[in-house]
């Protein structure tokens, strides 16, 4: 919805002559977005889509899909794979996803308090796509060391250690590791039943999913006309 509104928008916003090359460029960004998240939804027992191309049965058991899609792999990525190589994907996805709903709330609340006096001093200013090359040395040495620290826990939780008798490959996640659970669970939200945990799978992975397209959306927006994306929706 937000790309759509955006595109839009956009077209609909008069342009100069000078402005048409930057015009193409959007809409060729927003194409690749939409094409390349043809084969992000993940597997599903329910509603599944008929297609001659199938993934193994545990593979389609995996949440992540909503009817009326269902099972929705047109290009055919998990034929033929293994569900830990399946899994694998998965953890991508889900950290992905997770990013990009961090994004798209800093995008927005970036540009909404842009001036205060409170975010380093009233300094950062422009659309959020140049938020970050204004913030001091600091405050990015430390925003580095926490991603670092983030995604090694991440790694020595849930992925094969090459020391480990039973390593392959790297990136080969741990027998009976749950794709992105960390046990990172403040609020206590994780339920103990099974069918309400794969249930609460789906809702994250399917609100990642449309961060991560908002989130490129808003990109190519503001690398189109150099606005924030509030600037932009008034």
């Amino acid at each position: 919805f937000l790309i759509s509104f955006t595109l839009v928008h956009n077209l609909k916003r008069p342009y100069k002559a000078n402005e048409t090359t930057s015009n193409m460029k959007f809409i060729t960004a927003i194409l690749a977005i939409t094409a390349g998240s043809a084969a992000a939804f993940a597997p599903s027992t329910s509603s599944r889509m008929a297609t001659s191309l199938k993934a193994a049965p545990e593979i389609e058991a995996l949440p992540g899909a909503l009817a009326p899609v269902g099972y929705f792999d047109p290009l055919g990525l998990s034929e033929g794979k293994t569900l830990k190589e399946v899994l694998k994907w998965r953890e991508s996805e889900v950290t992905h996803g997770r990013v990009a709903m961090l994004a798209v709330l800093g995008f927005l609340v970036g540009e909404a308090v842009e001036g205060s006096s409170f975010l380093f001093d009233a300094s950062i200013k422009g659309p959020a796509i140049d938020h970050l090359q204004q913030v001091p040395t600091g405050f990015f040495t430390i925003l580095t060391l926490f991603i670092g620290f983030s995604e090694l826990y991440r790694a020595s939780l849930g992925w094969v250690s090459p020391s480990d008798p039973g390593f392959t490959t790297f990136g080969q996640l741990r027998d009976g590791y749950v794709p992105g659970d960390i046990g990172f669970d403040p609020l206590g939200l994780k339920p103990d039943d099974l069918e309400e945990y794969e249930i609460l799978q789906t809702k994250e992975l399917q609100n990642g999913r449309l961060a991560m397209l908002a989130a490129m959306g808003f990109i190519a927006q503001e690398l189109v006309n150099h606005k924030g994306i509030l600037e932009n929706l008034n």
